[in-house]
């Protein structure tokens, strides 16, 4: 780093954003290892509207110190989130800091980097806040063709999240060609002028040394305060139907935890395109002794997707189902239940249901805004 946590004697604070499905969790993680590598202490905080968030689990399964806020987001429930960093620090000071906030939030530079600048600058040193572009609903959107799946008011909340960021990052470029790469940032350039770009994948760790470079940077930022109708805002999360479930997988014979993951999100996949509903993200993620599965549904017109593997027959396993789709909450718990079912008929396995969240988003009420930067 060009000034280290370290040096300034101040706890490094990193927020990378972006729509649900955009690939913060592996964009973070990736992080966290880059600066454990350099020998500095990291700590994680993630941030769902419930419990049970298969990031957690994932970041945790990965050796990572992690705090959750859960039950509202950063900007909702700030007081947590700087309580939480305490408690990451009541054991080993933490040099940094890397928040996760939730996909569907935005004024975050209003509500959590202005509030970190003014009220707590004896404590964190505040990085430039970047947000991931989510390709496969990003070109849609800022095309204009449609809103992504989504109706206009959850596409509001998606250009809103670029708008406030010190720099956009283009992720999944492993996944694009170089045409579309293209298209997307000049999309982005027309949209918000000088705005920075990246072209990263957070998968194989293209670009990545760049974007170090800039979340390493000193200087004036976070200081792009929305004009933002918190109406709308509302409304566009409401239309998202939230379901976190967790759940014990056992059988008598060792079954492939990894094809069973994936048996999950192809089921999902074809009961969500038969009910016409947008998935903003699917994910599963499978724990024994030490192993973890991920497998990804980030979008409806393209294919899940087994995103970490474990590579391991078991013969339980500990199971945490997220989805965000636009469906209600009653309707997308049945789905959710029945391709789990099915998955578990498939391969001789018991499901043992442990605990489900499933709701639409509230309002949000932000603890701190500011209307102005510092």
């Amino acid at each position: 780093m060009s000034t280290s946590a370290n040096e300034t004697g101040l706890i490094r604070f990193v927020m990378i954003g972006g729509f649900l499905g955009a690939g913060k969790t592996t964009t973070i993680g990736r992080l966290a290892q880059h600066y454990r590598d350099q020998g500095l202490n990291v700590g994680i905080v993630t941030n769902d509207q419930a419990t049970d968030l298969v990031d957690t689990q994932m970041l945790r399964s990965q050796g990572f110190r992690v705090g959750e806020v859960a039950g509202a987001c950063f900007c909702c429930n700030f007081n947590e989130l700087t309580g939480t960093v305490e408690k990451l620090a009541a054991e080993d000071r933490p040099d940094i800091v890397i928040a996760e906030p939730v996909g569907s939030c935005t004024d975050l530079v209003a509500t959590v980097v202005q509030p970190l600048v003014r009220m707590f600058d004896a404590q964190f040193d505040v990085a430039p806040y970047g947000v991931i572009l989510k390709p496969s609903h990003g070109l849609r959107i800022l095309q204009g063709e449609d809103s992504g799946g989504f109706s206009p008011k959850a596409a509001y909340i998606f250009k809103k999240q670029l708008e406030e960021a010190d720099f956009v990052i283009i992720n999944r470029i492993d996944e694009l060609d170089a045409e579309k790469v293209d298209l997307l940032a000049s999309l982005i350039t027309e949209a918000f002028p000088g705005t920075p770009i990246l072209r990263t994948s957070a998968k194989t760790g293209a670009g990545f040394d760049a974007l170090v470079e800039l979340i390493d940077q000193r200087g004036e930022f976070g200081k792009k305060i929305l004009d933002i109708d918190y109406d709308v805002y509302a409304e566009g999360e409401a239309e998202l139907g939230w379901l976190n479930s967790s759940l014990k997988a056992t059988a008598s014979e060792a079954f492939d935890l990894d094809a069973f993951l994936m048996a999950i999100m192809n089921a999902m996949q074809k009961t969500l395109a038969n009910s016409h509903a947008e998935t903003a993200h699917l994910k599963t993620i499978g724990l024994w002794e030490g192993f973890y599965g991920v497998a990804n549904l980030v979008s409806s017109d393209t294919a899940p997707i087994l995103s970490l593997p474990s590579n391991c027959q078991a013969k339980e396993a500990d199971v945490v189902v997220n989805a965000r789709v636009g469906i209600s909450p009653e309707e997308l718990r049945q789905q959710v239940d029945d391709a789990i079912d099915a998955a578990a008929k498939k391969f001789g396995v018991r499901i043992e249901r442990q605990q489900t969240q499933y709701f639409r988003p509230g309002r949000p009420v932000p603890t701190h805004r500011f209307s102005a930067p510092k």
